[in-house]
């Protein structure tokens, strides 16, 4: 940060109420609606991701990859079930740059819309039983899908979040980090519900697809909060600068290095 940059934002952070500097009540209430979109979808992308373990214990072993072992099997679903978080660094850079050249909150709505879409498709897969070796390999893709889309929802919401909170961005940020655990109890929930409702046979027809469906309706939540959350104000001073990298990743680079 420059030395003029810094005098701004010590000038804002000081300021007192009713100065021109000073939070303005449409500030702080752009803030919260960040605030709290962010929070939500995360919430419901890390729902959508984690839902995947939960059935990787339950169902995924019996129909994607069924075998004589029924060991080999878990084994097997649990691998698909790290192929989300191998995948979710790759999202972050993917993420992070077009964030960087067209708006954080552009990129989370896409981000969200493409782990619905994922999600939604796992629940609509064939089975082992159906298609053969073709559905765990259509599984496996869908898996890492879901991680690079999480890896870039994860670091975007908290960055939209940070830039709209102002002087708060210690609760905006453990708002945002909270979510991952809510949705981690809803993905639990989901199948709580399914099991305690429905005998194995059910289950394993027809009641395993309903929480990965699901996320179709819940995706639908979250973009309607986040559409109406306005581009965060430090991208918008970039641009306006036209301070904005074409190649984000390799000014970063340049960065470190001087």
């Amino acid at each position: 940060m420059s030395a003029a940059n810094g005098a701004a934002v010590a000038s804002a952070e000081t300021a007192a109420p009713g100065t021109p500097d000073a939070p303005t009540p449409n500030d702080r209430r752009g803030a919260r609606r960040a605030v709290t979109a962010a929070s939500v979808g995360t919430v419901l992308e890390w729902y959508d991701f984690f839902l995947y373990g939960t059935a990787a214990a339950l169902v995924f072993p019996a129909l994607f990859f069924p075998g004589e072992d029924p060991l080999t099997g878990v084994l097997l679903s649990f691998a698909v079930y790290a192929t989300g978080f191998v995948a979710r660094p790759l999202g972050g850079l993917v993420s992070g740059y077009f964030g960087d050249r067209v708006g954080r909150r552009r990129t989370l709505l896409a981000t969200l819309v493409v782990m619905g879409v994922a999600t939604a498709l796992i629940g609509l897969l064939p089975t082992y039983e159906q298609v053969g070796a073709l559905a765990p390999v259509l599984l496996v893709a869908l898996r890492f899908v879901q991680g690079a889309a999480t890896g870039g929802e994860w670091s975007g919401a908290v960055l939209l979040a940070l830039e709209h909170a102002g002087t708060r961005r210690g609760i905006a940020g453990g708002l945002v980090s909270s979510a991952v655990y809510l949705g981690l109890i809803l993905g639990n929930l989901a199948f709580i519900v399914l099991v305690a409702a429905l005998d194995e046979e059910s289950l394993l027809a027809w009641g395993w697809r309903v929480p990965f469906v699901a996320s179709v309706v819940l995706i639908g939540v979250g973009l309607y909060l986040r559409a109406k959350v306005d581009e965060s104000p430090e991208f918008l001073a970039v641009v306006r600068e036209g301070r904005r990298a074409r190649q984000p990743s390799r000014r970063r680079s340049a960065n470190r290095g001087t």
